[in-house]
């Protein structure tokens, strides 16, 4: 079969112990928040602007992140279960044969993650007295690429993969069948990348960057808008999805276009300002 990939990689780069695995997700995960906190720390050192603070901030992403993640997926897509073993929400347990054991989190939802992040952020400028906006604009360049370290970590885990292809090419994820399929992780790492370059460009340009608030519409309109399309390509992560129209990944997304989409026509007013 010309143009198939068979993946087979154990997600596990090594054991540090008997029961406690360093994967690659985990790894990627890391250095996708650290990439993103140095590319935020570029555009802070070329603006002139204190790097004080930055090291709270890093760790107000990483808090939100995890947790918005972490609660989206439970109560986003298996809120039943969740509910019934609520301790698995914030530790990376699970009870198997009757005994918890480590597992790491089964779960984490992007949706989820952006939300904890917003929130994240607004607690740290109501902190540090930081304009919203502006940073808004600053995560925004810097976010798609942790956004696509992260997706990699789920290709090398051989999970949230897509749906058949027409078997002459695609990736075979030998972990669960034979089945050539679409590799929607890659799709969205790649469009991550794109976007991020995207917003790199519109930030170098001076009235779109002094209209705080119009890169992070983008980033809302253009990343969300990619999740939705690719979505169809993917397959569903629960099975009350099957008989949805849309599934859940996709109506989460409308909201975020439509805040990002108005925001843009909010902030397009000061940008023709400035013309």
């Amino acid at each position: 079969m010309n143009g198939v990939l068979n993946w087979n990689v154990d997600p596990v780069i090594f054991w540090i112990t008997d029961s406690f695995p360093l994967k690659y997700y985990g790894a990627l995960f890391a250095c996708g928040l650290l990439l993103g906190y140095y590319i935020v720390r570029t555009i802070y050192k070329r603006e002139n602007l204190s790097l004080e603070n930055l090291d709270s901030l890093l760790i107000y992403v990483i808090v939100g992140t995890i947790l918005g993640a972490r609660l989206g997926h439970c109560l986003f897509y298996e809120p039943d279960y969740f509910f019934k073993h609520p301790i698995e929400i914030l530790l990376p347990i699970e009870k198997i044969g009757g005994v918890y054991k480590f597992v790491g989190f089964q779960g984490l939802a992007s949706h989820g993650g952006t939300i904890g992040v917003l929130i994240a952020l607004v607690l740290y400028c109501r902190k540090f007295k930081v304009a919203i906006f502006g940073l808004l604009d600053r995560m925004a360049v810097a976010v798609p690429v942790t956004g696509a370290f992260i997706r990699l970590g789920n290709f090398m885990n051989s999970e949230i993969y897509g749906k058949p292809t027409n078997g002459s090419w695609g990736v075979v994820f030998q972990r669960d069948d034979l089945i050539p399929r679409h590799p929607t992780q890659l799709y969205e790492a790649f469009a991550y990348l794109l976007i991020c370059g995207i917003l790199f460009s519109l930030y170098k340009i001076e009235k779109i960057k002094n209209a705080q608030g119009f890169i992070f519409g983008c980033f809302l309109a253009l990343l969300f808008l990619a999740r939705f399309i690719i979505e169809f390509f993917k397959e569903n992560q629960e099975s009350f999805e099957n008989d949805m129209l849309i599934n859940m990944g996709q109506i989460l997304s409308i909201p975020f276009i439509i805040l990002g989409l108005a925001l843009i026509a909010w902030k397009s007013k000061a940008i023709k300002e400035y013309l």
